[in-house]
């Protein structure tokens, strides 16, 4: 039989009873329990999740293999392409004629109108010439009488010479006479020089065009007064038909331009727009300047165009492509194909439904068409679904395009991958 226990005492009067358990300890085991709970269900989830997607990629994978990646195609041929140097130019006038006053005095009347396309020898500007008149006039009379007084003495000296002959007149009066004459014939030579120097002057008050082509704004106008000692201009005509670009070209490059001058070809030049997507106009190299630039090591070049259409305007910028040579017969596939793999380049060719990794050196590209070799003319080529194709993987040709990948879709794992499709630059040499 167990004695109970006994309490225990402080004292003789006061009882104090054992602690009880800490429900705080409970709590805690509690807690403990519920996230070691929580976290088994998580791991069951994820478990699960891989597990689904697994079982997916597998069957995507065996789908796949049956019946192929869809693609869309392209096909390598054989054709001529062209060798350009692109560059920035200026279209420049080649003429542009300020036109200033030759002499003081007063506009009458203006002949031109704004903007309009004149010809050569068309009047422009009247000044008036009445004090040019009064001056030519004056010029004129002194030289008649001049021209008599030479006439008169002409007689004389023909009389003396007589008179010489039949020794009727001394030699000193024979002599005299003719330097008289001599004289007489530079005073006439002297009126003649300022009748043609008024007539100039008289000719400067009727203005006329010197070249073809546009006139710009009206900058005088009835009643102005103008003079020859000012640098004011009256009017500025620019030719239009023909004009021609200033451009630059590498110095790198010279070579192969300077070689083809040489065999007396004529190399074409193509002017686009700001964009560098329209072409305006196309025209040939006229020449290149004398000399390299060294701040910039580019030479410059000037091509001419028709510019019928006036589809070229002066001082307006334009893009350049000049053509120096032609690629015949080499092979040709659309730069859409072409895929990077670090500096290297390669194609998937299509072999019986399978796609075949083949290295390609890339050439020359003319907008969306490169140059190429590695490859043969009339190969099949890939040009979709690079994200998922791999060497010696099963495709399947589809004459529609597959559909947009989803964008928050992960890139594909595969390390030849590593870099897309090259985008032209129009016709650079690489």
């Amino acid at each position: 039989m167990e004695t109970p226990e006994q309490p225990s005492y402080i004292g003789a009067d006061h009882q104090i009873a054992a602690p009880p358990v800490s429900r705080r300890r409970r709590h805690i085991v509690l807690w403990i329990v519920l996230l070691l709970l929580l976290l088994g269900a998580v791991i069951a989830v994820v478990l699960i999740r891989r597990h689904d997607e697994a079982a997916e990629k597998a069957a995507a994978a065996a789908r796949a293999k049956v019946v192929g990646i869809p693609i869309t195609t392209a096909t390598a041929k054989k054709g001529n392409i062209g060798v350009y140097l692109d560059s920035i130019g200026t279209v420049t006038p080649v003429f542009t004629d300020n036109i200033t006053s030759q002499v003081d005095g007063l506009i009458v009347q203006v002949h031109y109108t704004e903007g309009q396309r004149v010809n050569k020898g068309d009047p422009l500007i009247d000044i008036d010439s009445r004090p040019f008149r009064a001056t030519l006039l004056q010029a004129e009379g002194s030289l008649q009488r001049d021209e008599n007084v030479l006439a008169q003495s002409s007689m004389d000296l023909a009389r003396y010479r007589a008179a010489w002959e039949r020794n009727a007149i001394a030699k000193q009066i024979l002599d005299d006479q003719e330097k008289l004459v001599a004289q007489n014939e530079g005073t006439v030579k002297n009126d003649q020089g300022l009748v043609q120097f008024d007539q100039v002057q008289v000719d400067f008050c009727h203005i006329t065009a010197p070249i073809s082509g546009r006139i710009g704004l009206r900058l005088v106008d009835p009643g102005n007064v103008v003079q020859a000692a000012s640098s004011a201009t009256l009017a500025v005509i620019t030719q239009l038909e023909p004009i021609t670009v200033i451009f630059t070209i590498p110095e790198d490059s010279l070579g192969q331009v300077q070689t083809r001058l040489r065999q007396k070809a004529t190399l074409t030049v193509d002017a686009l727009d700001r964009s560098d997507q329209k072409k305006i106009a196309t025209g040939k190299l006229l020449t290149i300047d004398n000399q390299i630039d060294t701040t910039t090591g580019t030479v410059k070049g000037r091509a001419l165009f028709d510019n019928k259409n006036d589809a070229l305007f002066p001082n307006e910028f334009v893009n350049t492509r000049l053509l120096v040579r032609t690629l015949q017969g080499v092979t040709l596939v659309p730069s859409s194909v072409i895929q990077q793999n670090g500096q290297a380049s390669f194609v998937y060719v299509i072999q019986d439904n399978v796609a075949h990794m083949r290295s390609i050196k890339r050439g020359v590209t003319d907008g969306n068409t490169t140059q190429v070799d590695g490859i043969n003319p009339g190969d099949v080529l890939a040009n979709s679904s690079f994200d998922k194709l791999q060497d010696n993987i099963a495709v399947s040709v589809s004459n529609n395009p597959p559909p947009a990948a989803n964008s928050s879709s992960k890139p594909s794992s595969n390390p030849s991958k590593t870099g897309a499709s090259s985008k032209s630059t129009g016709g650079k040499t690489h």
